[in-house]
C-alpha cells in the first residue's frame, strides 16, 4: 500500500516575508486570505507596531476591540469575518498570546492553525517575541492545523488539508523554516504511530525506514529474524516469537558533510512494538485499544533521522528501531522463560506484558558493543508507572550523565515537551535478582516500576553516557485540543531534534 501521505504529511508552504504587511496582502486575492494577529493580555492589547500595521491595512483597531472583545488567554481565538472587497483579507483571526511566553505563543499558534485549516492562504503578523517565541508560534500553528490521516476507500487521506500557503511578516526566515521542519518530523511520527496494526508490522516499518533512507540520504541496514537468531538477539526473538510477522532490527545512519571519526556520534534507540496484546499475560480489552501506538519510540527515531539532513544536524546520528509484535500463540514466550540477549546477558521473564525493555535491551547492547557512541539515548512508551507519576504532559528522564540529562531537559523546555529527572535508585536493583538468570526483568516487590525498568535498561549500556525517556504518558493523547490530536503525539521528536541541532 502506498504510504507517501504518511511519510510526507501535508504541510503548508511557509514563507517568511520581509515586505510590509500591506504588500504581502496585496499579492493575494482577499477572498482566499486569513490574517492572523496576536492579542496580548494586560492593558495594551496590541503593541504600537501591531496597532500601526493594522491601521495601515484599513482596520479601526479600537473598534475591533470594542465590538469583538477578543479573548487574550493563550490559545483563545476570535474570528472576525470581513465584508467582501473592503479589506485585503476575508477573515481576521485574533489569537490570544497571554504574556507572550513560549508556551503562550505555542498555544496561540495552535489556535491559529485550527482556525485557518480551511483557508487557502494565511498571513501571520509575527508576534513580538524572540526567535524562540517565533519558533514556538510556528510549531504550534503547524501542529494545530494537522488532523490524523485516515484510510478511506480511495486510499490514505489527510484528516485536514490545512492552508496551501502561509506567509509570515516580521519573522526570520531561518527560524520559520527550521520550526516547520521540526514540526513536520513530529507529524511523520504521529502518522506512523496511528497507522492500524493490521497494516503496520515489523516488516512494514522496515520498509518505511528504507523509503526514508532513500529520500534523506541515510545508510540503512535491516536485520531480519534469521540474522537476529544467528547473532543472539534473544529479546527481540522472544517477544516477536508469538507473531506471524517476525521481528526486525533497523539501523539508520546520518553523517554531516566532512564528518570523520572525531565527529561526535549519537545513537538513538526506539521501542517498536507494532502491536502489544500483552502476550500470554494478555492485557484487559480497554488497555489494548491504543496499542497500535506502542511503537511510538521507533516512529520518533525514524522521524528524527529523516529530518537530520534538512536541519543540517552537525553530529553523526544512528537510529535503531527495535521492532516486534507481541502476540498470543503456541510459540509465544512465557513467564519463567530465560532469555539470552545480544552480548550474552540472561534475563528471567516475569511478565510477558513488560516486553518493551526486552527488545530495547538487545538494541542497547548492540549499540554499546558495535557502534561506539559518545551518547546513547532511548525513547519508549515503556511503563504505566511513568504515566501514573507524571500523567500526560511530562515524561521521566533517567541518565548516567548529568550534562546529557540537563541538555535534554533544556531542549524539552524549548519545545514544550518537558521531561523531569527521575533517580536511578541503586538499592532497587537488588529486587531484580533472579535464581535462574543474571537478572529478572522486573522488580515486582518494590514498586517504582518506571525506575526499575530504567535500571534494567542501564545494565545493557556499559559505561556509555546514556539517557532513557519513558514517554508512556505524553506519547499518546485522548483529546483533540491545542497542538494535540487523539492518538500518537510524536512527543520527543522536536525535543531530540533541538538537542541534536545544538551539539557540536
Amino acid at each position: 500500500m502506498p504510504v507517501e501521505d504518511l511519510l510526507s504529511p501535508s504541510v503548508a508552504t511557509w514563507t517568511a516575508g520581509d515586505a510590509p504587511l500591506t504588500d504581502v496582502l496585496a499579492d493575494h486575492e482577499s477572498d482566499d486570505v486569513a490574517l492572523v494577529v496576536g492579542v496580548r493580555g494586560g492593558d495594551a492589547a496590541w503593541e504600537p507596531r501591531v496597532r500601526a500595521t493594522l491601521t495601515d491595512v484599513g482596520f479601526d483597531v479600537d473598534e475591533l476591540l470594542e465590538t469583538h472583545e477578543p479573548a487574550t488567554k493563550p490559545g483563545a481565538s476570535t474570528l472576525v469575518r470581513l465584508p467582501r472587497g473592503r479589506h485585503a483579507a476575508r477573515v481576521l483571526v485574533l489569537v490570544g498570546v497571554g504574556d507572550g511566553t513560549a508556551d503562550d505563543l505555542r498555544a496561540a499558534g495552535a489556535a491559529a492553525g485550527r482556525a485557518t485549516r480551511d483557508r487557502d492562504a494565511v498571513v501571520v503578523l509575527g508576534p513580538a517575541a524572540d526567535e524562540g517565541g517565533h519558533a514556538a508560534f510556528v510549531e504550534g500553528q503547524v501542529l494545530g492545523a494537522w488532523a490524523p490521516t485516515r484510510l478511506t476507500g480511495d486510499g490514505w487521506a489527510p484528516g485536514a488539508q490545512g492552508p496551501r500557503e502561509v506567509v509570515t511578516v516580521d519573522m526570520e526566515a531561518d527560524v520559520v523554516e527550521r520550526a516547520v521542519r521540526r514540526s513536520r518530523a513530529a507529524l511523520v511520527a504521529r502518522n506512523l504511530a496511528n497507522t492500524p496494526a493490521n497494516i503496520k508490522n515489523p516488516a512494514w516499518m522496515a520498509r518505511q525506514a528504507r523509503t526514508v533512507a532513500r529520500r534523506s540520504g541515510l545508510q540503512v541496514e535491516v536485520l531480519d529474524e534469521k540474522a537476529l537468531a544467528r547473532d543472539g538477539f534473544g529479546g527481540l526473538m522472544a517477544v516477536g516469537g508469538g507473531s506471524a510477522t517476525p521481528p526486525r532490527l533497523v539501523r539508520l545512519s546520518w553523517a554531516p558533510d566532512g564528518a570523520d571519526d572525531d565527529t561526535p556520534h549519537v545513537v538513538l534507540a526506539g521501542k517498536g512494538i507494532t502491536f502489544d496484546s500483552g502476550g500470554l499475560q494478555v492485557k484487559p480489552p480497554e488497555a489494548m485499544t491504543a496499542m497500535k501506538t506502542d511503537m511510538s519510540g521507533s516512529a520518533i527515531v525514524l522521524a528524527v533521522l529523516d529530518a537530520c539532513r534538512d536541519l543540517e544536524v552537525p553530529v553523526r546520528v544512528t537510529g535503531l528501531l527495535a521492532l516486534a509484535e507481541n502476540m498470543v500463540s503456541a510459540t509465544a514466550y512465557r513467564p519463567g522463560d530465560v532469555i539470552t540477549h545480544f552480548g550474552g546477558r540472561t534475563t528471567e521473564v516475569s511478565n510477558t506484558d513488560a516486553e518493551g525493555r526486552l527488545v530495547l535491551a538487545d538494541a542497547l547492547a548492540w549499540a554499546d558493543a558495535r557502534l561506539d557512541p559518545d551518547v546513547l539515548v532511548d525513547i519508549a512508551t515503556l511503563t504505566g508507572a511513568a504515566r501514573v507519576a507524571l500523567a500526560r504532559t511530562m515524561a521521566p528522564i533517567y541518565a548516567t550523565d548529568d550534562q546529557v540529562a540537563e541538555a535534554l531537559r533544556s531542549a524539552g523546555e524549548t519545545t514544550g515537551e518537558r521531561v523531569w529527572p527521575f533517580p536511578l535508585v541503586d538499592t532497587y536493583r537488588r529486587a531484580m535478582k533472579s535464581d535462574v538468570a543474571d537478572m529478572n526483568h522486573m522488580a515486582t516487590s518494590v514498586g517504582g516500576g518506571s525506575i526499575t525498568a530504567a535500571l534494567f535498561l542501564r545494565e545493557f549500556v556499559g559505561d556509555r553516557r546514556w539517557a532513557h525517556l519513558d514517554i508512556a504518558g505524553p506519547g499518546r493523547s485522548d483529546v483533540d485540543s491545542g497542538i494535540l490530536s487523539k492518538g500518537g503525539t510524536g512527543f520527543g521528536t522536536r525535543l531530540l531534534l533541538r538537542w541534536l541541532e545544538g551539539l557540536t
